[in-house]
């Protein structure tokens, strides 16, 4: 029996715009436990940002898969939609644009920031 696993995702839609997407990577039992088919990794990165720390917009450029460990990591969209990630919590981040267009600051990408008073740890897998 298939279980939904639902994971925050920023995409980029049809108009090469950043934005929140739910992605259901569905689990299934298998003995005891409920795990999801395996998802290729390339690498993984352990992140530290101080309080106070923030992005202006920007891509992800490679698929990556972020677990919160500590502190709180705002992400913003261009059109002031955001969600804020708490340890525990995790997102992939995969927007891109296609290559016949040029970033601009102004329309596309999404931004980050470490919230609270409380510096960030996060775990980063390039997927």
């Amino acid at each position: 029996m298939n279980q939904p696993f639902i994971i925050p995702t920023i995409n980029t839609n049809e108009n090469g715009i950043s934005v929140f997407e739910d992605i259901d990577f569905s689990v299934q039992q298998r003995g005891g436990l409920f795990i999801s088919d395996q998802i290729g990794a390339q690498n993984f990165r352990l992140r530290k940002s101080d309080v106070g720390y923030a992005t202006d917009f920007h891509l992800a450029g490679d698929a990556t898969f972020i677990s919160i460990q500590k502190g709180s990591l705002k992400i913003e969209m261009q059109n002031g939609d955001f969600k804020i990630f708490n340890p525990g919590d995790c997102f992939i981040a995969k927007d891109n644009l296609p290559e016949n267009i040029e970033f601009d600051s102004e329309i596309h990408g999404h931004k980050a920031s470490v919230v609270g008073n409380e510096s960030l740890q996060a775990i980063h897998i390039k997927l």
